[in-house]
């Protein structure tokens, strides 16, 4: 019993809690910031949500007057509110900050900067320009972007400085958004396959589905993607490499198809203008924000069917090109920081062949880059990135390649990006060419030297026979002495930039003439061959050695220690009529027409079954290169390849697997039939025939468990242009 008129121990305890915390809310509410505007934080930058609001933040160095507009629809001209950010109050070092209370996602919104316009000093702000946030990662889906150069430019004489237009571009301009970030992913994570694992399969997302035959609910978008997954999975790869999805303007192109008037698009998309966005006209269900779920949709799904996402990023460049070009964000917002300048600089030193080159190595840029890849890492569960004319990251501010570039060694030891796959374009636009010696051991390459060297051993170039062999070993003499391995080599026969393979056997010339550039762009060396005709052919002679060639690239490229990529839709023979720079087809000559699945059903076949050979014999994808103990090399006749011979144009290899079984390989590129004489084998096992591309469908290609046994045969044929595998087994009793 407690005395008369006391409470009980307990609740006077909490009546004192009670009053405790109400001093302590009356205490914070005394001395905190009110009002719908605040000062806010300066850091992350970009957008986030804070409490019943939202803090922006944007870098700039030199800006003077920064405006942050709140905008209603993504058209209009007007913002529905303008709030000014004072130096005084919303500036922490070269950060101008600010949170607005009732911002929620789905809210667009831009800038503008006031600031130095004296392009001989780098600066170039003009308040009268909208700008994209860099950090924005969604941007509205505007129907039709239009920056031309009379609306996003300052295209005055440089000797009037510092005049500049004055005219206002709010309704032109697309506008970014407050993107939803919370997702259920329900326990996904990034797969993390082995590369010796990998099977990479590059694709465009709008070309894989955009056509009526494609068949899909949701053609030529994210979705899109999604429904094609069992097809991908039939086939067998272990990962999709994205042409870029960061956002892009398509209609930044001024030029007409010559043949037919029609205005050409930026359909590649190597022209980004917004690093963190995903491409809203690839969303099925909208672009204000939608797009970042649709994204995710797709990543989760991939990883539900076991294959990995890679994305074609673009960090060297942007689409506001040189000093003619428009600006859309990064020049109005700090151009001597973002851009490489040259020494006047007015101008832009332009190491991509696209007029700018970001300023990979400035302190401020190389941590922006990796905010951009831990957010695509973190958020959306990337799987690696393949980096776009990555020699350029590695460039200082002079342009100079950098011996160890500081960007590229934090990309690889990045805690957050530790675990992602990594891939350079190991060369750029001004003729560096790193290929086999590009950065550490993390990074691994396109094997350009793969490609080529492939593509004129099998078109019977003199003198290739050593350069062939190097090549499906792992490519040692390019990546040993660096310290890396075959699994940094990246090998592929065709890729977007360049000739499908249909179209590598069937053009001897490269046909760019719709491109509106008079044939003058796109690689001149293709290393093609026709066979007879240019282009297409129903001469049955013609057809039969094209397919042989096309089977021999695949065998090629599927037997070769190293990770094999596929460019999408050659395995049914995809064709861009001859044109190899089909950058600005957004149409049939680069959509994937899917009724070649069904004519060319015998080279999806071989390609599916090629796909499987390689995973079931794993001495063909170890991470080390061969040993003499591992690789025996024969000519013909059964000796060792005179190697120095230019003539020599046939080649035989034993591979021997210490789990079985072993494998011999013969390679004949001459148009001449030859004879292999086969080694000895022991007692006891015999010749099996697995594959043969001179051999017509199915006799082609084999199962695991149904090769044709040949006994204890001697001497081998091969018709010219072909290659066979045979492999030795115990003799069936």
């Amino acid at each position: 019993m407690t005395e008369a008129g006391l409470m009980p121990s307990g609740q006077h305890k909490e009546k004192q809690q009670e009053q405790g915390q109400r001093c302590f809310n009356e205490y914070v509410r005394s001395v905190s910031e009110t009002g719908d505007v605040r000062i806010g934080e300066p850091l992350p930058l970009g957008v986030r949500q804070r409490g019943d609001g939202a803090n922006f933040a944007i870098f700039s160095r030199h800006a003077t007057r920064v405006w942050l507009e709140l905008y209603d629809n993504p058209g209009d001209d007007t913002p529905a509110r303008r709030i000014e950010l004072t130096p005084e109050h919303h500036r922490t070092g070269d950060v101008w900050h600010v949170w607005v209370k009732g911002v929620c996602p789905g809210q667009l919104y831009a800038y503008r900067m006031d600031g130095p316009y004296a392009p001989q000093q780098g600066l170039r702000f003009n308040r009268h320009k909208l700008l994209l946030d860099p950090s924005a990662t969604a941007i509205s889906g505007q129907a039709h972007w239009d920056f031309r150069p009379a609306i996003g430019c300052d295209s005055h004489s440089f000797d009037d400085a510092p005049s500049f237009s004055t005219l206002d571009d709010a309704a032109a301009m697309p506008k970014c958004v407050f993107a939803q970030e919370h997702f259920d992913w329900e326990g996904d994570y990034p797969l993390r396959h082995a590369w010796t694992d990998m099977i990479i399969y590059e694709v465009h997302v709008r070309g894989f589905t955009i056509h009526h035959t494609a068949a899909v609910a949701h053609p030529g978008t994210f979705r899109g993607m999604i429904e094609k997954i069992p097809y991908l999975r039939e086939l067998g790869v272990t990962a999709v490499e994205l042409l870029p999805v960061t956002e892009f303007n398509e209609y930044e192109l001024e030029r007409v198809n010559p043949r037919t008037g029609e205005r050409l698009r930026n359909y590649w998309g190597y022209n980004p203008v917004a690093f963190m966005a995903p491409k809203a006209s690839y969303a099925s269900s909208g672009g204000l924000g939608h797009q970042t779920l649709e994204f995710k949709q797709m990543v989760k799904a991939y990883h539900q069917a076991g294959i990995e996402v890679i994305l074609d990023i673009v960090l060297n460049h942007t689409a506001e090109g040189n000093e003619l070009g428009p600006t859309l964000s990064f020049r109005g917002i700090e151009n001597s920081i973002y851009y490489m300048l040259s020494e006047d600089r007015r101008h832009y030193r332009n190491y991509t062949g696209t007029g700018n080159t970001v300023n990979a190595n400035h302190p401020v840029v190389r941590d922006y880059i990796l905010d951009v890849l831990r957010y695509w890492t973190m958020e959306f569960h990337i799987d690696g990135f393949r980096f776009d004319l990555a020699s350029v990251l590695g460039r200082d501010e002079q342009g100079r390649l950098l011996h160890n570039a500081p960007l590229l060694e934090r990309i690889a030891e990045d805690p957050i990006l530790r675990e992602v796959k990594i891939i350079a374009e190991a060369w750029d636009a001004a003729g560096a060419y790193q290929v086999g010696s590009f950065s550490e051991k993390r990074w691994s390459e396109w094997n350009g030297r793969y490609r080529d060297d492939v593509r004129r051993f099998w078109r019977g170039d003199p003198g290739m026979l050593g350069a062939f062999a190097w090549r499906i070993c792992g490519s040692a003499d390019l990546y040993k002495h660096s310290g890396k391995g075959p699994e940094n080599s990246i090998n592929f026969v065709a890729c977007h930039d360049g000739f499908t393979l249909n179209d590598l056997v069937s053009y001897r010339w490269k046909h760019n003439e719709a491109n509106g550039e008079g044939n003058r762009d796109g690689l001149d060396d293709n290393f093609s061959e026709n066979y007879g005709v240019e282009g297409e052919t129903d001469d049955p002679a013609i057809e039969s050695v094209r397919r042989r060639q096309i089977k021999n690239f695949l065998l090629t490229l599927f037997i070769s220690r190293g990770v094999p990529m596929l460019l999408g839709g050659d395995e049914f023979r995809r064709t861009q009529r001859g044109n190899n720079n089909a950058y600005c087809q957004d149409n049939e000559i680069s959509w994937f027409d899917w009724q070649l699945l069904e004519k060319q059903q015998e080279i999806f076949r071989f390609v599916r079954g090629m796909i499987a050979f390689r995973r079931s014999h794993s001495v063909l994808r170890r991470e080390a290169f061969y040993t003499d103990d591992e690789i025996k090399w024969f000519d013909p006749r059964g000796n060792i390849p005179d190697w120095a011979d230019p003539q020599a144009k046939q080649l035989a290899c034993l591979v021997l697997n210490k789990s079985k079984p072993d494998l011999y390989l013969m390679f004949n590129a001459d148009a001449q039939p030859v004879s292999f004489t086969l080694p000895a084998l022991p007692a006891g096992e015999e010749w099996r025939l697995s594959v043969d591309t001179s051999l017509p469908f199915p006799q082609d290609f084999r199962k695991a468990g149904q090769e044709e046994a040949l006994g204890n045969k001697e001497i081998y044929t091969l018709p010219g242009r072909s290659s066979a595998i045979l492999l030795i087994g115990t003799t069936k009793g």
